[in-house]
């Protein structure tokens, strides 16, 4: 329940970013959501990585967040969101698989059928049937999936022995200074002048949406089963659908609710599953010290970061 909140505060990207942010700026507001996060973690951590987690953090971050985030960028600017979130929701397939290979958990029929359902459960939630396609765009949902789904994995297989919030400080600035002449480059310099609701929702995003909500996602990975976290992913588009319901009025269809339950269904299958498969908590040190994605249109969808 905790790790769900991860990815339940990254449903809440979308509302945040259509409504308090800058328009037009997604790579701004992905540096933003990470770099400086990451900066603060390991200041008040005051740990730097040591030996093999030089690279490793490097890499965790890369696919974690850094490529994560600009693959995405890529196909939500490319695909209507409906698209890039179906596609997106075949991360929990793709760890599944991955596990059984690399951290020898068992690829139980309950997982893969869980899987699918998760899929027809986002895309019901968010697919629209004029829905087009783009191959670049495909792409780069396909490897936004793919990088996060390596990233969980090698997250599992690679347990840091620091704590929780150093190496979350770590991946949060490896990722951000990856970002960061990405969208120097895309993008340009940051706008001159940003209001109040500006810098509340950049907030918003660093500190609740990042630092937070990245500490509890690695935390539940330390945890949990890898395949049990990932599916935890699925409640991003079912927050951020609900939030557009609730909040900015949007329409709710009958199809959508229908979704939305087969979504809650396959993570519940998926978790009694992999129950198992938890690690019992070690001390309570270990205690203590992760897209949304925006549409073309205005739709949500999900992110995992």
């Amino acid at each position: 329940m905790v790790t769900a909140l991860a990815p339940a505060i990254w449903g809440t990207t979308y509302l945040v970013t259509t409504e308090l942010l800058p328009p037009d700026r997604p790579l701004l507001a992905a540096v933003v959501r990470a770099l400086p996060a990451g900066l603060v973690l390991v200041v008040l951590t005051r740990r730097l990585p040591r030996g093999v987690w030089w690279w490793r953090a490097a890499m965790l971050g890369a696919l974690n967040i850094g490529a994560f985030f600009a693959l995405l960028f890529v196909a939500a600017y490319r695909l209507p969101g409906g698209v890039a979130a179906t596609i997106g929701a075949l991360q929990p397939l793709l760890v599944a698989g991955l596990s059984a290979g690399l951290l020898g958990e068992r690829l139980s029929l309950r997982t893969t059928i869980a899987a699918a359902a998760g899929v027809a459960g986002v895309s019901l939630l968010v697919l629209r049937a004029d829905a087009r396609l783009d191959g670049l765009g495909v792409a780069a949902a396909v490897g936004g999936a793919v990088v996060m789904a390596v990233g969980v994995v090698l997250s599992k297989r690679w347990p840091s022995p620091a704590p929780l919030l150093a190496t979350t400080g770590w991946q949060l600035t490896a990722g951000g200074l990856l970002l960061l002449p990405v969208a120097l480059l895309v993008e340009g310099p940051p706008p001159a002048t940003l209001s109040i609701t500006n810098l509340v929702g950049y907030g918003y995003l660093a500190i609740i949406g990042s630092a937070l909500a990245y500490a509890l996602w690695f935390r539940g990975i330390r945890d949990l089963s890898a395949t049990g976290v990932t599916f935890l992913g699925l409640l991003s588009p079912l927050v951020a659908t609900s939030l557009g319901w609730l909040v900015l009025g949007q329409e709710l269809t009958i199809a959508q609710a229908l979704g939305g339950l087969v979504v809650l269904a396959a993570l519940v299958a998926a978790q009694t599953g992999n129950a198992r498969g938890a690690r019992p908590r070690s001390n309570l040190a270990d205690r203590v010290g992760t897209p949304v994605v925006i549409s073309e249109r205005g739709r949500a969808s999900h992110s995992t970061n």
